[in-house]
């Protein structure tokens, strides 16, 4: 294809009206051309590669599965919301290779059915994303917590995630290849920012993902998790009991980053790095997307500006008395 420019301007002059528009559209078409052509050329970063992803219904989860799928990977979403599942996978095209398995990740005959559903029909797994969770109930007092709740926070939480490894490296220790992704949160980092039960089950996460990097390194696997702040996922939503709406604002108040905000699609960003073989010597790494938020002591900072805005007020009112 040729582009015609017409004649050169010799002195800023010479460029009037008509031309500098007939200019600014060459330069467009050129743009276009230059981005329509990169865009066709970008590499699927999981191109053929086979990821289970629970939890893959909603939220992060289904954020994760549509970038995945994006990316060329096949994917299989394996969640006890059955009709969300399988409305995730008619919005995209009907060749687009995802599905839906119905699995209690509490449950190693279910959780060992997708894996082996995942073998079955693709004859490998690659990538293992243990992203299922539950927050529990919203009681933060330790002596009025629920002993259930917290059993029940921990058996989605942590032993779902273990069973999820567990299985999935059955088929990778042989394959010498592989990678296993869970979900922490924020909450794996800091006190006192949520309940009992769902701190202690992210901090367990953390430490399930070390010890496996150390084994599973051995063997060619790499452990990683993605380690989200707040985002307004339905799962937040309800622990709050709020909207996404109010759930939105009250992150954006808090945030150290300001300006922007986290959402699943970020997440899923994230994701896509620890999965890919961009980062073929990650492992072990806890990945914090929380703009800042747990490097400071927010309960302080609330602290002392309530503190400087009474003691201004009062200096102020004392000044005028």
């Amino acid at each position: 294809m040729t582009l015609s420019y017409g004649p050169v301007a010799t002195d800023l002059t010479a460029l009037n009206e008509s031309s500098c528009w007939m200019m600014m559209g060459v330069a467009s078409t050129v743009f276009l051309l230059i981005k329509s052509s990169s865009m066709a050329s970008l590499p699927k970063r999981l191109e053929g590669k086979v990821a289970i992803i629970t939890g893959g219904a909603s939220g992060i989860g289904a954020a994760t599965a549509k970038l995945f799928v994006k990316h060329g990977a096949k994917v299989i979403i394996a969640d006890v919301q059955d009709a969300l599942g399988h409305s995730l996978c008619k919005t995209l095209s009907t060749n687009t290779p995802i599905h839906y398995l119905h699995c209690d990740v509490t449950s190693e005959s279910d959780i060992k059915n997708v894996v082996e559903a995942a073998i079955t029909k693709y004859g490998k797994l690659d990538i293992m994303y243990n992203n299922a969770g539950i927050s529990g109930d919203s009681n933060k007092a330790v002596v009025t917590s629920g002993n259930e709740n917290f059993k029940r926070v921990f058996e989605v939480n942590v032993y779902g995630a273990f069973l999820g490894a567990k299985h999935a490296a059955r088929f990778m220790v042989p394959a010498k290849r592989g990678v296993i992704l869970f979900t922490s949160s924020v909450a794996s980092l800091l006190g006192g920012e949520t309940t009992h039960a769902y701190a202690v089950s992210k901090h367990a996460v953390v430490g399930l993902m070390k010890n496996l990097c150390v084994e599973l390194g051995e063997h060619g696997i790499r452990v990683n998790c993605v380690c989200p702040g707040g985002i307004p996922t339905p799962m937040l939503n309800k622990a709050l009991k709020m909207n996404k709406k109010e759930t939105q604002e009250v992150l954006c108040k808090v945030a150290v980053l300001k300006g922007t905000v986290l959402e699943a699609e970020d997440i899923a960003t994230a994701a896509l790095f620890l999965c890919s073989d961009e980062a073929k010597f990650v492992s072990g790494v806890n990945l914090v997307l929380d703009g800042g938020y747990s490097t400071t002591n927010m309960s302080f900072a609330s602290v002392l500006n309530g503190f400087m805005d009474n003691h201004t007020t009062t200096t102020n009112n004392n000044n005028h008395a």
